[in-house]
């Protein structure tokens, strides 16, 4: 299993400095990506609740970088890690000024980019950029059309109930063809056919496994009907643990938990068969305790 960290693009350390040290620390200490997400707003009421067990939003998202800005920064001072988005919100912009963006990162990064999409959770967001929160799932898939079209033909145009694009000469190519792999979020049943029948993989975050294999054995039974191959796709797994002194009830992980009951749950999680797994340890922990739960964490699953 694939290990991956979290860049610090929310809060008090997204800066040049602390991507950087992330960046550093992820290349140095063996980890396999370095992912980012996805912010344009943060209401002081927000319209819905946010997916927690409190349904408060992070404060942290009160500081927020650009995901495809910052992975490029972090592009830039590694050279093998990959670099995914966990998530993009892939509807706050036309399809066709994505296509462009993500395929120009492709490059810049050699090929090492992963588009994690999502739909995000907070209706106030689509306001904020003039976009239907109706809707979303066709969206999201003539969205996905435009981009397989522009990675996959040198001529291409496209006419869909929602965009419009006139007969194009697209020159631009992304190192990885024909283009780099795209991952969903999603958690409803509909979601994760949606992910069986047109995706690469699946980008959840963090729940008992039982319940997590569940909903993948949805996704694997839809790509087989879709007449895909089942064993091509992957899934990448956020873990974003609230660190405790001492050892929670079992029932409470992955929700929160010693830095070891995360190293035993990643464990299982590979034994599962979980592709990556990535840790954000900017939920709970400052920028200078992050180096050294990052060597631990992977010290600890790698030993096991």
């Amino acid at each position: 299993m694939k290990l991956g960290l979290a860049l610090p693009t929310f809060g008090p350390d997204a800066n040049p400095e602390g991507l950087l040290r992330v960046c550093r620390s992820a290349e140095d200490l063996g980890y396999d990506s370095l992912w980012t997400g996805d912010r344009v707003l943060a209401p002081l009421v927000p319209g819905a609740r946010y997916p927690s067990a409190d349904g408060k939003m992070p404060r942290a998202y009160e500081n927020h970088m650009d995901p495809l800005v910052a992975l490029t920064f972090a592009a830039s001072h590694t050279t093998r890690v990959h670099l995914g988005t966990s998530t993009l919100n892939g509807l706050w912009q036309p399809p066709l000024m994505l296509a462009r963006s993500l395929t120009t990162l492709d490059l810049l990064s050699q090929g090492r980019l992963v588009v994690g999409l999502g739909l995000g959770w907070m209706p106030d967001e689509y306001t904020a950029v003039s976009v239907p929160w109706q809707g979303r799932g066709a969206r999201l898939d003539e969205t996905l059309e435009v981009l397989e079209k522009y990675w996959a033909n040198d001529v291409f145009s496209h006419e869909g109930p929602l965009f419009t694009i006139p007969e194009t000469v697209v020159g631009l190519k992304p190192c990885r063809r024909p283009g780099p792999p795209v991952l969903l979020a999603a958690f409803s049943a509909r979601g994760l056919r949606r992910i069986g029948r047109r995706y690469d993989g699946w980008l959840p975050v963090a729940l008992p496994l039982p319940r997590l294999l569940g909903m993948w054995e949805v996704v694997l039974t839809a790509a087989g009907e879709a007449g895909r191959d089942p064993s091509a796709l992957r899934m990448a797994l956020r873990v974003n643990p609230e660190l405790t002194d001492t050892r929670t009830d079992p029932e409470q992980m992955p929700r929160a938990g010693t830095l070891d009951q995360y190293i035993d749950y990643a464990r299982a999680a590979a034994e599962a068969g979980v592709h990556e797994l990535f840790v954000d340890f900017g939920q709970t922990a400052a920028l200078a305790e992050r180096d050294d739960l990052a060597g631990r964490f992977l010290e600890g699953v790698r030993r096991g």
